[in-house]
């Protein structure tokens, strides 16, 4: 059996792979290992509960409170609020730890739990390995008064939103028109009012969440609905979230899609003149454009890069005290005020920035030159020798010469799957596709199982 835990927590489909008996069990096993340090100091250990507004969240997040009170913990449940609404939560209370019952961007029938540790911080994997041991563990007996108690967490939304504005410090966004699509998901609620009490006009789409409709053709992964609308009533830009709100996408006034790397050069810029960009370093993903590392190169801003997955980019933030960093996906995290990518903090500052300057989205936006980026999975090979196979490597190596500082290449394994995946970067896309379909034939004839 395989490691329970993936790249953000425990996910699958509902009612299949995530399950009542399962969500018990999680809780039971978090209790134990998250809830120590209260009883260490022999008090009750306290836990923030939240979901998306899926409709298999109902029965998980409830499944997940009774395994946690059943193993003496008090619970907020805080209803159906963002993911970085719950890292913030449990910051701001004191919690001993939260948990998140979302599948993110993924379709409505999947779900999914996530924990977060004191402070609102993602798991390293050692953490959640001692979670997944515990499981298999006898529970524990706790009766009579000592079994926790579930509280409704009623201003769990209010507390979000005065902590989102106050970091705008200030900042009106007057004048601005957005145009936000909420995904059908948890940021229905609170992203328009953010930016309506930010002083926007705002227009909203995807914010009629009915438990099934989530992501459905709307959100960051769907975009040309929010281009459509904006275009449509003339607003200044749109602003996509995902399912759970961790994420951003931007669109300018034309429609234009601005991903994660252009919202993460505009930010950094940003930050480096304000001085708020720490060792005026950005992090970002090996996956991140190669017109993001020479915009910042051009701008003195220092880039590190990491493996695939915020949770990475987030232990190199934490790690050497970096303050921004994120994916090409949108998933931002600006660690001044958030320990997690948080999609509706990500758009007011974007908001901000065009306040602040003057300029529109699309003028921000020309700070980066996108390089075409091909990809190609590579399937039904041993991705286990990808890094071993000295003739693969080497016709790696010649692809890199061919391109001479003007793209790259990355040859990357699937953690999941045999899949390699190849992707190049060139100045043309006709010359990208072309070196990575022939990179691609290498690796099929190299790696074929």
């Amino acid at each position: 059996m395989g490691r329970l835990f993936g790249t953000d927590g425990v996910r699958g489909l509902a009612g299949v792979d995530i399950t009542a008996d399962l969500a018990l069990g999680l809780a039971h096993a978090a209790a134990l290992v998250l809830g120590r340090n209260a009883r260490s100091e022999s008090r009750r250990a306290t836990a923030i509960v939240a979901r998306d507004p899926r409709v298999s969240g109902e029965f998980i997040s409830a499944a997940v409170s009774a395994g946690l009170a059943a193993a003496g913990v008090d619970v907020l449940d805080a209803g159906v609020i963002p993911t970085p609404a719950a890292a913030y939560l449990v910051a701001d209370t004191g919690a001993d730890f939260g948990v998140m019952v979302s599948a993110s961007h993924n379709p409505a029938p999947d779900n999914g739990i996530k924990f977060f540790a004191e402070g609102g911080r993602k798991l390293p994997d050692d953490v959640e390995d001692a979670i997944e041991a515990a499981m298999s563990k006898p529970a524990v007996a706790v009766t009579g008064f000592e079994v926790g108690r579930i509280r409704r967490f009623a201003d769990a939304e209010d507390r979000y939103l005065v902590h989102l504005l106050g970091t705008l410090e200030g900042l009106s966004l007057a004048g601005l028109h957005v145009v936000l699509d909420c995904a059908h998901g948890a940021a229905s609620g609170i992203s328009p009012d953010a930016f309506s009490d930010a002083g926007a006009k705002v227009t909203v789409i995807g914010n009629d969440p009915d438990g099934m409709n989530i992501n459905d053709g709307v959100g960051s992964t769907h975009v040309e609905p929010l281009a459509a609308k904006v275009i449509e009533v003339g607003a200044d830009l749109g602003i996509a979230h995902d399912g759970d709100a961790d994420r951003c996408l931007a669109v300018d006034a034309a429609g234009n899609l601005i991903d994660g790397d252009k919202i993460m050069a505009i930010l950094a810029l940003s930050m480096s003149a304000r001085g708020k960009l720490e060792q005026n370093t950005l992090v970002a993903t090996v996956m991140s454009n190669l017109g993001l590392k020479l915009a910042m190169a051009d701008n003195g801003i220092d880039v590190v890069e990491t493996g695939v997955g915020d949770r990475y980019v987030l232990e190199a933030i934490n790690e050497h005290g970096y303050s921004l960093g994120g994916e090409q996906s949108g998933h931002v995290i600006m660690s001044e005020f958030a320990t997690t990518g948080d999609g509706i903090l990500t758009g007011l500052h974007i908001a901000a920035e065009i306040v602040r300057t003057g300029k529109s989205l699309a003028e921000l936006a020309e700070c980066m030159q996108v390089y075409p980026q091909v990809l190609v999975n590579v399937r039904g090979v041993d991705r286990t020798k990808a890094s071993s196979d000295e003739v693969l490597q080497a016709a790696v190596r010649q692809v890199e010469e061919v391109l001479a500082g003007n793209g790259r290449v990355l040859l990357r394994p699937s953690g999941t799957e045999p899949v390699v995946r190849v992707m190049v970067e060139a100045s043309h896309v006709d010359h990208a596709q072309q070196l990575a379909d022939d990179l691609a034939a290498i690796v099929k004839e190299r790696l074929a199982v």
